[in-house]
């Protein structure tokens, strides 16, 4: 199979939004977790159901290669289960991260079970990475000999959040102001610190709508009341 014909594949095998929600957090750990929407609402919104839809945001967020794409593509299809159960550690730790994150832009208390499963991750991504020289000084590189697995995608989730974690800015993480139907996380990054919607074209929107028919309410209620609109 070509590797167009094998992203293609993949396109079908994942047809939501996964391969093709807006990267707005500013850190792809932020990006994971917003790959869920409107928790414990009833506008939830979930775009990750199955391993390949992980594969397919993967792909579009630039964390896996094309060739690594579809290596895991057909492993996964080779064995479902174990595919399955790399798919259930996804979820894990992208609500660890929700819930660590989350308390951090309520200014609650990081709740412990979350660090502990995300130190967890941690102490297994360390097993495919290695810190090396690169042209720009130091970094993580994968070990080449690591052999490519089923939880391949999370490895760079947990290093971006780990280093966001440890180096900030935590106080420029901020939860869009689109209310309970959104939720997604973001870094603001902007010069004066006032960002507020995770995209100003949809929340942003969506809240500027919300306010005219609430103040268009109002003023029916007062000209049913008054026959006028009240000052």
């Amino acid at each position: 199979m070509s590797r167009h014909d094998g992203l293609q594949a993949l396109k079908l095998l994942s047809p939501g939004r996964a391969g093709r929600l807006p990267n707005v957090g500013g850190r792809i750990c932020l990006d994971f977790i917003n790959t869920s929407s409107g928790r414990g609402t009833d506008h939830h919104k979930e775009n990750l159901k199955s391993y390949f839809d992980l594969l397919a945001w993967s792909h579009h967020v630039g964390i896996l290669t094309a060739g690594d794409t579809l290596e895991l593509l057909a492993l996964a299809r080779a064995r479902p289960a174990p595919a399955h159960r790399a798919f259930s550690r996804a979820l894990a730790l992208r609500e660890a991260l929700h819930a660590i994150f989350s308390a951090i832009v309520q200014r609650r208390l990081v709740p412990a079970p979350a660090v502990a499963a995300l130190n967890g991750f941690m102490a297994r991504s360390a097993q495919g990475e290695r810190f090396e020289p690169a042209a720009d000084g130091f970094g993580w590189r994968w070990t080449p000999a690591q052999p490519v697995g089923l939880d391949r995608p999370l490895w760079p989730i947990v290093r971006a959040a780990v280093e966001l974690l440890a180096n900030g800015p935590l106080g420029r993480l901020k939860a869009c102001g689109g209310g309970s139907a959104c939720g997604w996380i973001f870094l603001d990054q902007t010069r004066n610190g006032r960002r507020r919607w995770c995209e100003m074209e949809v929340c942003g929107s969506r809240a500027k709508m919300r306010r005219y028919r609430g103040r268009l309410a109002k003023s029916r209620a007062a000209i049913r009341r008054h026959g006028t609109v009240s000052s």
